[in-house]
């Protein structure tokens, strides 16, 4: 029962973003009148209108707000909206956009590794691929209930691991979640308190691996350590 759930919440999920997509909205069709006739800056806030009050986004969409911001040298709104692209559809080139962004600011968190490339190519293809090994494991196990009585022993062993692969794919290889930095100087501490102590401030489009929360702190990864932010100072790049 928990597998069909999660199907369907998988397949509700890949029909969502697909009828976002394809959703298209006479704001929307001005705002992109207006960015390909060379006005960037008028079309931007009718862009965020759309994204925050019609639902609606798209990777090329994300990818022209962040054009406009950098034009503007608004360089972390731009990164925000590069890695909102980036999660919304993986691309080595956009990438790459933020790792040369990043360098002109001298910014943290934005590997150039042959590690990170995998892992974007893995991003690229997670939920095709989820959907197939979800679908794999409902139809194997309806197979197995229907033919419960007459089934070897040892299908129900190879479907329990199949199961547990199933769940480390889940949790080793799914998406994890960061946030961008939101202001300049914004420190990071020891422990989830004012009184921690003082670990080093973090500058504005600064990347973090964030691990969890305690009350108004974020728990972040930095240089391989537990470090803690406070909420308002970090935006989650959902």
């Amino acid at each position: 029962m928990l597998k069909k759930v999660l199907l369907f919440f998988l397949f509700g999920a890949l029909l969502f973003q697909a009828a976002q997509a394809q959703k298209v909205t006479p704001r929307l069709l001005h705002a992109d009148s207006l960015f390909e006739t060379g006005r960037p800056e008028q079309a931007y806030p009718l862009y965020r209108r759309v994204r925050e009050q019609d639902g609606i986004q798209s990777a090329q969409q994300l990818l022209r707000m962040a054009y406009t911001q950098e034009g503007l040298g608004h360089y972390p709104a731009a990164l925000y909206y590069l890695s909102l692209a980036q999660a919304w559809q993986p691309r080595h080139t956009t990438w790459e956009k933020m790792v040369d962004i990043a360098q002109q600011h001298r910014l943290t968190g934005y590997p150039n590794t042959w590690r990170q490339n995998l892992a974007i190519t893995v991003q690229r293809y997670y939920y095709r691929l989820l959907q197939v090994l979800l679908a794999l494991a409902v139809a194997g196990g309806t197979l197995l209930l229907v033919r419960r009585r007459t089934a070897d022993r040892a299908w129900w062993v190879m479907y329990a691991t199949y199961l547990l692969v199933l769940g480390l794919f889940l949790n080793l290889l799914g998406p994890g979640r960061v946030g961008l930095v939101s202001r300049p100087r914004a420190p990071l501490m020891a422990g989830p308190s004012a009184g921690s102590a003082w670990l080093t401030t973090a500058a504005a489009g600064d990347r973090f691996e964030v691990q969890g929360q305690h009350d108004i702190w974020y728990r972040v990864q930095w240089q391989g350590r537990d470090a803690y932010i406070r909420r308002p100072d970090l935006l989650l790049v959902e």
